[in-house]
């Protein structure tokens, strides 16, 4: 079954920029593109049932994307209008996906409330990589020379979702993926003469992340061979170090696991300090 693109819109500049990424995304990925917009009954408009509100909004939504489409006029696409909460609608549809590409707002703590609201939702609540887009991103931070950073951190295959997406989508693009592997000083009490051994043999410890590193890229530069690999090592958080590489990408790409508490879904900090800080779109995978 082929899947489509899904981008929800929300009529906001920040969803319409996800719009326009997606659609060309799924021009160069050879995939149809599913728009889905989320809506509620409102009973307090007498003077409009139902049909007629739902016509309203859908004729709305269609008038943006058929502005889209005359961009595209290859891409196949497709509008759903849902009668559904937001979070309800595009975890459903990010089901159904490849991706689902979302718009994000601006930077800071008010960000934290509005990603909080429904973005977070949704990226936890689905096992489908989502990709968050700001607004005024153009096509011209696609060009040649930005490259698609992706964090790797773990065994082999503890990114390989994320390693996965990178690479698919530098090989649609001619772009480079640039991994990144952050590394701290453990503390004493981690080691045991078993990892002692393991750092030993490796050289030490830069060398021993290096190692890791590329024997997690190894299966994707075979699969990929086209696509040109830089290996990126450094000491520090996962999230700075990510972030330092950023000004240079055109998509950068995190994994995540999904953790359940009492106040609701959190994304873990590396995902979460990412998506409110990078200039560039952001994909967050699942991990596998």
């Amino acid at each position: 079954m082929t899947r489509p693109i899904t981008a929800g819109v929300d009529g906001t500049e920040e969803s319409l920029a996800a719009l326009d990424w997606a659609a060309r995304e799924a021009v160069r990925r050879g995939l149809p593109l599913r728009v889905v917009h989320a809506w509620r009954f409102h009973e307090g408009l007498h003077t409009a049932d139902r049909d007629t509100q739902h016509g309203w909004v859908s004729d709305g939504v269609s008038d943006a994307v058929r502005a889209f489409s005359a961009r595209h006029p290859e891409l196949r696409t497709s509008v759903d209008v849902v009668e559904a909460g937001a979070v309800e609608a595009l975890v459903a549809a990010a089901a159904e996906a490849e991706m689902l590409v979302l718009g994000s707002r601006g930077h800071g703590t008010v960000v934290g409330f509005l990603l909080g609201s429904v973005g977070q939702q949704v990226i936890a609540g689905t096992n489908r990589p989502v990709v968050l887009v700001r607004a005024g991103n153009e096509p011209a931070a696609e060009a040649a020379g930005r490259d698609v950073v992706v964090g790797q951190q773990g065994g082999p295959q503890d990114s390989a979702a994320a390693l996965r997406f990178a690479f698919e989508t530098a090989a649609a693009r001619g772009a480079t993926v640039r991994a990144v592997r952050a590394w701290t000083l453990p503390p004493v009490f981690a080691y045991s003469p078993g990892s002692l051994k393991l750092l030993d043999d490796a050289g030490g410890l830069e060398p021993f992340e290096r190692k890791a590193l590329s024997e997690a890229l190894q299966p994707w530069r075979e699969r990929f061979p086209q696509v040109r690999v830089a290996e990126h090592i450094e000491m520090g958080s996962a999230g700075q170090v990510l972030l330092s590489v950023a000004g240079g990408a055109q998509l950068m790409v995190v994994g995540r696991r999904a953790h359940r508490t009492a106040v609701g879904a959190r994304i873990g900090s590396v995902a979460h300090g990412v998506l409110h800080h990078a200039e560039c779109p952001v994909a967050v995978v699942p991990h596998e």
